[in-house]
């Protein structure tokens, strides 16, 4: 997917903000920047806790080997 868009020239960037621009208007494109990044934090903060999870379990599992033998 990445790869799609290293392929892209100036002109067809240009075109896919004029499409967006004609589709959203100007007015609405902040709004549509600010629910992105809205979503993107939250990605982010779910992705921090699940790791945050992961480790709390893995320092558990350790102690309780520690512990056994």
């Amino acid at each position: 997917m990445f790869a799609f868009f290293q392929n892209l020239g100036f002109w067809e960037i240009m075109i896919i903000v004029l499409v967006i621009l004609l589709l959203f208007g100007a007015k609405k494109i902040p709004e549509l920047a600010r629910g992105v990044g809205k979503g993107m934090k939250e990605f982010k903060k779910a992705v921090k806790d699940v790791e945050d999870d992961i480790k709390i379990e893995d320092e558990d599992e350790k102690s309780k080997k520690d512990i056994k033998g």
